[in-house]
């Protein structure tokens, strides 16, 4: 069972562990053991998720969501099988609740008067500098 939040856990059922080779140092312990992790979920079928969880999950620009909405997580930072697997799940935590917090609504604003002035007044400024730029005889 992964716990993301008090009120969201998936179950082992929905994830798919597939242990490869990893790539890398690790001498010949590299070519014998499978210790890298490929962690599969699929969001898009998941009933554990909520519509708008899934939703914003779905639409995060990562390369690691494919578009069939299968979350795929490689984890090779480790020589451990069993420290691999916890990453693999730690980092699928974190894209969860990632997509769990409800982005702010943007409120519109004005810029104040003050604010065109300052603006307006520095452009004045900087048109100054460039008019100065030129010279003062006439190009006939």
């Amino acid at each position: 069972m992964l716990i993301i939040n008090p009120q969201l856990r998936i179950p082992n059922r929905e994830l798919t562990e597939k242990f490869i080779r990893a790539s890398g140092p690790g001498g010949q312990n590299v070519n014998k053991v499978s210790t890298a992790v490929e962690l599969r979920f699929d969001a898009r079928r998941s009933p554990s998720l909520s519509e708008p969880v899934r939703v914003r999950l779905l639409a995060l620009a990562d390369q690691r969501i494919t578009e069939e909405g299968m979350v795929i997580i490689q984890a090779s930072r480790f020589r451990s099988q069993e420290q691999n697997r916890m990453d693999a799940r730690e980092r699928l935590m974190a894209l969860i609740l990632t997509a769990t917090r409800v982005p702010k609504k943007r409120v519109a604003t004005r810029p104040s008067h003050g604010a065109k002035e300052r603006r307006l007044q520095g452009k004045r400024v900087r048109a100054g500098v460039k008019a100065g730029r030129t010279p003062a005889w006439d190009h006939e």
